[in-house]
């Protein structure tokens, strides 16, 4: 069979003229299975991950479909991929890179009795892409996680301990470049992203979409090569989730270094403390992002001088070899110790810390004087390690990472901890929350993400974005999401859509409604925009449209308001859906809401924000525009999504618009204690009542007149 495989490709070869030097795009080929084609997704020609990633590319790539339902890597399995036209149109289409996601099928009873020859098989198909002409990338994808219960056909715990390490094994030994999906939806089911527990929906498969794009669009594409000044002739080299390791002594300490497959610019890299190894996530989406991993063997120091003077040693060995000289640091539990004990005397140094339920007061451990139970080994070890005589020499040390506060906020190191709240082995109160405090003392506020109900393990989150979004932004490396126009995927009916109806179908009926209109008023937006109702067909929600009716007249004004859009989704409508066919007096437009939800930054939704009041001028070049940004959210001042709202005003108002009105709303909501007034907005203090509408229509045409 697998000579049959070598005799279709050459056959294929022979009749494909196209060269790689003769396209005008990059041409890639998604290959894999019913995930990669789509099934089950609404409107998968648009929402599949292969489209959305077009989306994301544009107009300098043609990306392709050739996933198919079914279909196995074993050559013996029921539905052989290698076997389908598909795989014969994929060879031909010559492409530029390959994405290769295959494997979950492979583990049904019927195929994964030939699991013995999934490495082979799996090989056999990477080199008939090899072969081509056009010389592919080809990126090996790794499986996304399924939620499928024990005993379905689809075994989830071969997927992740048997599937997911084989083709990490193939990429190390093939030297491939390779995507970690497993992580991208988590280890908690959510039917919004997978609504079959396999399958993602057009959500789940825009956060594919979003991370295969992120990982294609990194500058400068360069294949690393190893630094020889960086790994010692003897280093014993290791496979780490489909990246090359490097294992050395260097004056007998335990040292690794793991490269990424290409560098990001400026070779940025991480220090990991303690626990090598374990939950691995971050580490391997930073390797995605060209950071180098490397880890220098602190055992039994507990951030004593003596590994303090270790990392120094090897800080200066790795700068020296050509990385970064600000260094990542990451520390899980016990590691916070030599983290922040480094970091302190190495300030300038320090590009970020990252601390994962992290020791910052060895009283509390390993000594147990609060609330957790002594640890009498590694309280012996830590004393030796200090050189303390006796408990009150201990106690009277003022050296441990709480002490540290002040030097740390001057030298304005940005940090995020990861605790969860239920931890009694590292309690957070005794440890974060008190250096959290001190830190806001010294107005050098930290991130803290908090996971309710979870003890000391596990450690870190499955889905790290949150985490590696963090350390990008604080190395310089984060892209803003809020401008780069994009459709949305929302599929939802409780959008407030008609059932059936997708983003797509619903950004459609928006134009189709404007066709042969000429408006006073067109009101651009989000759900609060959408629930203004109109003469749309394909919604389901008018709270606002009779106050909007009576304000201004009903029929000379319509809402183009998408259900969960940002600002990219707000962005590429104004460039794609023709609006100003209506040719609108006014456009008002409030959107942004979404994307602090989203957790973008107050910073980059505000950028979002001005981006699409640029473009609406563009687009409208005749029509009055009229920004209120985002309407106010949070029932009280103090509450955290109003701070960020403010935070956005205060960006807006201080910025500079071209013939575009900027007008903040809030104080329209709010009585005299900055609280919105009762019966304005609905519980969730986000949507508004139709008494909310009221108001909000009121002013509207109060500033038309102006």
């Amino acid at each position: 069979m697998k000579r049959n495989i070598l005799y279709l490709f050459f056959a294929i070869l022979s009749f494909s003229t196209e060269t790689i030097f003769a396209q005008k795009t990059i041409k890639v080929a998604c290959v894999g299975n019913s995930i990669t084609y789509g099934a089950g997704i609404v409107n998968r020609e648009k929402n599949s991950y292969p489209a959305q990633l077009q989306e994301y590319l544009g107009d300098n790539y043609e990306v392709k479909n050739f996933g198919v339902s079914a279909r196995t890597v074993l050559i013996k399995g029921d539905y052989p991929y290698v076997e389908t036209d598909v795989y014969k149109q994929s060879l031909a289409y010559q492409p530029d890179v390959v994405l290769i996601k295959l494997g979950t099928n492979d583990t049904k009873p019927q195929n994964w009795k030939y699991q013995d020859d999934f490495l082979e098989d799996y090989q056999a198909l990477i080199d008939s892409y090899r072969m081509l002409s056009s010389h592919p990338r080809i990126i090996l994808l790794t499986p996304i996680r399924c939620f499928l219960p024990e005993g379905s056909s689809i075994n989830a715990q071969f997927i992740e301990k048997e599937v997911r390490p084989m083709v990490e094994e193939l990429a190390w030994k093939n030297n491939l470049e390779i995507i970690n999906m497993f992580n991208i939806f988590g280890d908690e089911f959510k039917d919004y992203l997978t609504p079959d527990k396999l399958h993602p929906s057009s959500i789940g498969a825009g956060l594919m979409a979003k991370k295969i794009y992120n990982y294609l669009s990194l500058p400068h594409y360069t294949q690393t090569k190893p630094i020889k000044s960086l790994i010692p002739q003897n280093a014993k080299k290791f496979n780490f989730h489909g990246y090359q390791g490097y294992e050395f002594y260097d004056r007998g300490v335990l040292c690794k270094i793991v490269r990424p497959y290409r560098d990001a610019n400026g070779k940025p890299w991480v220090i990991r403390a303690r626990f090598w190894g374990h939950e691995p996530q971050t580490d391997i989406d930073l390797l995605e992002q060209g950071f180098y991993i490397t880890y220098c063997d602190v055992a039994d120091l507990y951030g004593s001088n003596k590994a303090v003077e270790r990392w120094n040693r090897f800080y200066k060995k790795m700068v020296k070899a050509g990385l970064n000289k600000k260094v990542v640091l990451e520390g899980m539990s016990r590691g916070g110790l030599i983290v922040y004990n480094w970091a302190a005397k190495n300030s300038h140094k320090v590009a970020c810390i990252y601390a994962d339920a992290p020791v910052m007061d060895f009283k509390s451990w390993p000594m147990g004087k609060g609330k957790p139970t002594k640890s009498e080994d590694d309280t012996k070890k830590l004393f030796t390690a200090y050189g303390f005589m006796n408990e009150n020499q201990a106690i009277e040390w003022k050296h441990n990472p709480l002490d540290w506060a002040e030097i740390i906020a001057k030298a304005k190191i940005p940090i995020i901890h990861v605790v969860g709240d239920a931890d009694v082995v590292v309690p957070v109160d005794e440890n974060t929350a008190v250096f959290e405090e001190r830190m806001k003392n010294f107005n050098a506020p930290i991130t803290v993400i908090h996971k309710p109900g979870i003890g000391h393990h596990p450690h870190s989150l499955n889905n790290p974005e949150p985490i590696v979004r963090f350390i990008l932004a604080a190395t310089g490396r984060k892209s803003n999401d809020c401008t780069h126009a994009l459709p949305g995927n929302e599929f939802r009916s409780g959008a407030g859509w008609v059932k059936g109806s997708d983003w797509h179908n619903v950004s459609e009926d928006i134009t189709e409604t404007l066709q042969n209109k000429r408006l006073k008023l067109l009101l651009l937006g989000n759900s609060i925009t959408q629930a203004w109702g109109g003469t749309r067909q394909l919604i389901t929600t008018f709270t606002g449209k009779q106050a909007m009716d009576e304000a201004i007249g009903e029929g000379t004004w319509e809402n183009a308001g998408i259900s969960g859009d940002r600002t990219q989704n707000l962005l590429w409508r104004l460039q794609n859906g023709n609006y100003n066919i209506c040719k609108p007096e006014n456009v008002v437009i409030a959107i942004g809401i979404n994307n602090l939800i989203a957790s973008d930054t107050p910073e980059d939704t505000a950028e979002g924000i001005i981006a699409v009041a640029e473009e609406a001028r563009k687009q409208f070049p005749e029509s009055r525009i009229i920004l209120l940004g985002l309407y106010p959210s949070g029932k009280y001042q103090q509450d955290p999504i109003r701070i960020k709202c403010d935070k956005v005003h205060d960006i807006l108002s201080s910025h500079q618009f071209n013939q575009v009105e900027y007008i903040n709303p809030t104080e329209w909501y709010l009585d005299n204690n900055n609280v919105i007034r009762e019966g304005l907005y609905s519980s969730d203090y986000i949507h508004m009542t139709s008494e909310g509408y009221k108001i909000t229509a009121d002013k509207i045409v109060r500033l038309l007149k102006n």
